[in-house]
């Protein structure tokens, strides 16, 4: 373990540029894990960090110190910082001060829609991005396709909503949806609280694709004409519509109790 004690020192700016700034990370290609459960959750599923980052007063943590015994064992690196430099390059307020540096994972991209996915169609609050992520891990589907204007995944804000859900999927950013769509060879549902069609019609024992919008906008036009259904999710009362989020763990859960049903 090394200790690091100044603000100048080289790493240090750097992990401060990874917490505080997007195109740090895009350039980098590195993100940063914050928190005791995301890096044991990174560590059960992906292995050693590029860095293990602790701050003093952590060392005294069971779990920190069980997770920098890990991090040695693996041979990765692990740095100490006072408490007062530490604080600048976390974002959990009253957290366990303990932070890994991973390489962003990259997966090659897939032929195309062949299997169960999720679409986001510029959906901007990290929250909502975290979450559908989280759901999407918990019902089974391992694909997310994210059209450009939709919330950087790595960024912190959606790695703490997500709570791991990153580690067991393959994500893919940046991308065009059209095409994907057009191509697709399962079902594409686009999700909208004006469509006629309801879910709870709907056969999904199959492999679908599942498209979210937009908080405010919803799913484009021009997607929307593409998928072979144009879903609602019902729902009584007076509000208008789901958020987002909620409206994808109601559709993904929804398809898993019929997977389960038809494997029963």
């Amino acid at each position: 373990m090394k200790s690091i004690t100044s603000r100048d020192n080289a790493f240090y700016k750097e992990l401060k540029a990874l917490a505080t700034s997007s195109q740090a990370r895009r350039k980098a290609g590195q993100s940063l894990l914050d928190g005791v459960h995301l890096c044991r959750s990174w560590l059960d599923l992906r292995g050693a960090p590029l860095h293990c980052v602790v701050s003093d007063a952590a060392l005294g943590n069971t779990e920190v110190a069980a997770i920098v015994a890990d991090c040695e064992r693996m041979h990765a690196h692990v740095k100490a910082l006072p408490d007062l430099l530490f604080g600048a390059i976390s974002q959990v307020e009253n957290g366990v001060h303990i932070v890994f540096v991973v390489a962003s994972p990259r997966p090659s991209k897939p032929a195309g829609l062949v299997e169960s996915a999720v679409l986001l169609d510029g959906v901007q609050d990290p929250g909502n991005v975290g979450s559908i992520l989280r759901s999407a891990a918990a019902s089974g589907i391992r694909q997310v396709y994210c059209s450009p204007g939709t919330a950087f995944c790595w960024s912190p804000k959606v790695l703490r909503a997500a709570m791991g859900a990153h580690f067991v999927l393959d994500i893919f950013e940046n991308v065009e949806l059209a095409p994907l769509v057009r191509e697709a060879k399962v079902p594409v549902l686009a999700t909208s609280g004006y469509a006629s069609e309801q879910l709870y019609t709907l056969d999904l024992r199959q492999p679908v694709a599942w498209v979210l919008g937009h908080e405010g906008q919803g799913v484009s036009n021009e997607l929307l004409e593409l998928a072979t259904h144009r879903v609602a999710v019902p729902h009584a009362g007076k509000v208008e519509s789901l958020n987002v989020a909620a409206c994808a763990a109601v559709c993904f859960f929804e398809q898993l109790r019929q997977q389960q049903a038809k494997a029963g």
